[in-house]
């Protein structure tokens, strides 16, 4: 080897060295960036020798297109069971210790007492004050039914608009790749935007994609609707200001196709967008139908009837169009349970619940005003104690007693929360060990690294040590001329 040719060597040497500890330097410095990939210089060989001859970025688009659809399916878990969460603890928490049916059962008991002292008074006024907590409670759940729906619904909005976002930011990182990849630069910095803009995206629905020539990315929603195909897709929402028992929510539509919600406690959703839409459109209104129908079944239980006309007695409503009326029987009267009160009669004189009389002298029972008249309440106990028809649109049994209505109606929604919390652990788990593959596949490892970089200072030490060399066999060649 001549003179010339070692140090061409020895620069090769540095130039390849260089290049290959900037990369290292730089994987070095993302190894706490789960959004960055490493990168390898590559070395190849030619008429100079070793060079790096392009930079590589780590990729494995299998792990990655698991890992987004279980971003998408833990997202849409997680949604769903953070508002299931939220009306247990309107409930009262783990034991539903403020629920209609504790209340009822507290009703319940103060009834049967007050039926075996109907001369009572002090007895009396404790089952109307009953009485009035167990309509403030199908009240408070109702608003926070009304108020969880109303929140999902703000959510929507804020998430659309999110996502709008998102989709532009990913054409621009998309036309990014595609002019690096034709010009045969370096990509690797606009694919990873891409990429994180993926996880960001799949968060809010769920997603598949499709690669093309150049790079080029096409994003479909998990059920075929065109997301992103050269140029963002429309994603349109129009908020609702309040809520109430018969309010329906707006659509979300993407390029004119609605967005379909999840189902079911372990949710058939991809993405929060659908866990919103199943709570505020499918889990919410049907709890509140079971609260109305609680609230239909106290007004019918607690009726009057002169003969003539059947009225609210005990408890009344506040109906659109007044006056209140009871209800048709296995049938939801939408919104009862918001407006559900104890009549005001009760308040001034509790004896009326033992006598009969809150729409007037015609419906009094007690016509004689004997202190130990139980008839009456007699019959309210025996009345609560029987099976009443319900409506079978509430998802529950059609045909039992109130309280046990009530007691399912929790554990309807316990059954959803428990179903829920678990494939919230399942899907949690999965997106864990999905994400730890791919950052195995990808991610930057210290360890390598270092090592690497170990193995470049030592190859520097010998191109080093090469150009040392030559400078003594030149100074020593000087050295004979002179």
């Amino acid at each position: 080897m001549s003179l010339s040719s070692a140090i061409n060597t020895a620069n090769s040497i540095f130039s390849n060295t260089a290049q290959q500890t900037a990369i290292v330097s730089k994987n070095i410095a993302n190894a706490s960036n789960s959004d960055y990939s490493r990168r390898l210089a590559m070395l190849g060989t030619s008429l100079n020798g070793a060079q790096v001859v392009s930079i590589q970025r780590a990729q494995n688009d299998a792990l990655l297109k698991q890992n987004i659809v279980s971003i998408s399916q833990a997202s849409a878990q997680g949604t769903l069971f953070a508002g299931l969460e939220t009306l247990k603890s309107s409930l009262g928490g783990n034991d539903y210790e403020t629920s209609p049916s504790t209340y009822l059962a507290t009703f319940r008991d103060s009834l049967q007492t007050f039926a075996s002292t109907p001369g009572n008074t002090t007895i009396a006024a404790t089952l109307v004050s009953d009485a009035n907590d167990l309509a403030n409670s199908l009240n408070k759940t109702s608003a926070a039914v009304q108020d969880l729906r109303l929140e999902a619904d703000k959510e929507i909005a804020s998430s659309v608009n999110t996502l709008n976002g998102l989709l532009a930011d990913f054409e621009q990182a998309n036309n990014g790749v595609l002019t690096a990849t034709a010009s045969g630069a370096d990509a690797s910095e606009a694919l990873d935007q891409r990429d994180k803009l993926l996880r960001q995206i799949s968060e809010i629905v769920g997603i598949s994609t499709v690669s093309r020539a150049n790079n080029d990315t096409v994003i479909y929603t998990s059920d075929g609707t065109v997301l992103f195909e050269n140029t963002a897709r429309s994603v349109t929402f129009a908020s609702t200001a309040g809520f109430g028992a018969t309010t329906a929510g707006q659509k979300i539509f993407i390029d004119g196709v609605p967005v379909a919600a999840g189902t079911g406690g372990n949710t058939s959703g991809e993405g929060k967008l659908s866990a919103l839409l199943q709570l505020r459109d499918e889990i919410a209104p049907k709890f509140q139908s079971q609260l109305d129908e609680v609230a239909r079944g106290l007004v019918e239980l607690f009726k009057e009837d002169d003969g003539t006309t059947v009225l609210p007695g005990l408890f009344t409503w506040t109906p659109t169009t007044p006056p209140a009326t009871v209800p048709v029987a296995g049938t939801v009267e939408p919104g009862i349970a918001a407006t559900l009160q104890v009549n005001a009669l009760a308040l001034s004189d509790p004896l009326l619940v033992r006598d009969g009389g809150f729409n007037g002298v015609t419906y009094i029972q007690n016509t004689g005003g004997s202190a130990g008249y139980s008839d009456l309440i007699d019959s309210y106990v025996a009345a609560m104690g029987g099976n009443l028809a319900f409506d079978t649109a509430t998802g529950l049994d059609g045909d039992s007693t109130i309280l046990d209505f009530a007691t399912s109606s929790v554990g309807w929604l316990e059954d959803l929360r428990s179903s829920a919390s678990t494939a919230n652990d399942n899907k949690t788990a999965l997106l864990s060990r999905t994400q730890e593959a791919l950052n195995n596949e990808t991610g930057v490892s210290m360890d390598e690294e270092l090592s690497l970089l170990l193995d470049l200072e030592q190859s520097y030490k010998a191109s080093a040590k090469l150009v040392s060399t030559v400078d003594a066999m030149m100074a020593a060649l000087l050295e004979v001329v002179r």
